[in-house]
């Protein structure tokens, strides 16, 4: 896709005042980096605090008396006891069980909900929601008028205290409307990193000033996609189309935690979203493959694509998603393994470029998540 068809998100201009390098990203020109470097990006967000533009990510609004429960038949989450204030993790699940996509809902009130869905796959969850409930309840974009910042750090509470003390007082997935330089936002205390933090929803034409903002005060950096990448990796999460798809189901991606309880098999509200019989089939009696925490034992980094083999050679999994990890200093990777191999501290081999890395199965996440829970 040529440079001139990419999509911009409202702090494109900014990006380039700050000497980002740009790269084509779901569709979006995107900052990788700035001139600090992704390693120093990385570590100056586990230190102090670094905001990232995730403007690309889609932002829908559904609303209407049976909104909660019309979107609760497409995943496999509580959505109708979601208490007002809070969001919480899905996935929309298809009818073999395999991942659509992977998304936040928080609930606004007054019959609102607000979801936040991965860039590249946002034209496709509109579709699908607009197909499935669109009669149920009324479905809003808001693709062109809302930008969405992550501030993410230990400092980021204290920096974003100072333009509104009441974010102080949230803990860990809380999400409220908040004033920030006189725009309307949506603050949830929460984010991709491992780290505490906010996700900010700011109307796109007040985006600007908010990140120039943010950025003036001392504890904060911009940061790209490339230090993104390295501190969810370390914290152990997904990323949609790398570590899970349409052909992974939740039990196969180790994400038995995010269906919940009263939606289980045993639950008061089993099943009732698409692929609910396979999953529950897999979590009744497992599954031939699954996702694992990979350290690799020598200083090779090990990426996506590279093939795992056992002590003989016999190919066992595939790397979903590898680098260094700058806390760690040390590569990281997390790969499917076919469910013989998963136990923690299993040694197996990665191939690349030819030659045997030597590799553990670890626990995740590598780096100890700080959310702030209060």
């Amino acid at each position: 896709m040529s440079t001139e068809t990419l999509l911009k998100t409202p702090l494109h201009a900014l990006h380039l005042e700050l000497g980002a390098r740009m790269v084509p990203f779901a569709g979006y020109d995107m900052p990788v980096q700035y001139p600090l470097g992704v390693m120093k990006e990385h570590l100056h967000s586990r230190e102090q605090a670094g905001l990232f533009d995730v403007s690309h990510m889609g932002q829908i609004r559904l609303s209407g008396a049976n909104a909660a429960k019309a979107l609760e038949t497409l995943v496999p989450v509580d959505i109708i006891d979601l208490p007002v204030g809070m969001q919480r993790y899905a996935m929309f699940t298809n009818e073999q069980g395999g991942i659509l996509d992977d998304l936040m809902v928080a609930n606004l009130g007054n019959d609102e909900l607000f979801l936040v869905v991965n860039a590249a796959c946002k034209d496709q969850d509109l579709a699908h929601l607009r197909q499935h409930i669109g009669e149920q309840c009324q479905i809003q974009p808001l693709f062109e008028e809302r930008a969405l910042l992550a501030l993410q750090g230990p400092a980021a509470v204290k920096v974003l205290e100072r333009l509104a003390p009441a974010v102080a007082q949230m803990t860990f997935m809380q999400f409220q409307p908040v004033q920030l330089l006189g725009a309307d936002c949506y603050v949830s205390r929460s984010g991709y990193t491992g780290e505490d933090g906010f996700e900010i929803s700011v109307p796109a034409d007040k985006a600007e000033a908010l990140a120039r903002r943010l950025l003036a005060e001392p504890e904060v950096a911009a940061i790209g996609l490339g230090a993104r990448d390295s501190l969810r990796l370390e914290a152990g999460l997904c990323l949609y189309g790398h570590d899970m798809n349409t052909q992974t189901t939740p039990i196969e991606a180790s994400l038995l935690w995010a269906i919940s309880k009263v939606r289980r098999a045993d639950g008061e509200r089993a099943g009732g979203f698409p692929g609910a019989a396979a999953i529950f089939a897999q979590q009744q009696s497992g599954v031939a493959r699954k996702r694992v925490g990979l350290l690799p034992q020598e200083r090779t980094p090990v990426r996506e694509g590279a093939e795992i083999v056992d002590d003989a050679g016999t190919v066992i999994g595939t790397v979903c998603s590898g680098g260094f990890g700058p806390s760690l200093n040390a590569p990281v990777a997390m790969g499917y393994l076919d469910a013989a191999h998963t136990a923690l501290e299993t040694a197996v081999w990665a191939i690349v470029r030819g030659k045997r890395v030597a590799m553990k199965v670890s626990k995740m996440p590598f780096v100890a998540q700080r959310y702030y829970r209060g």
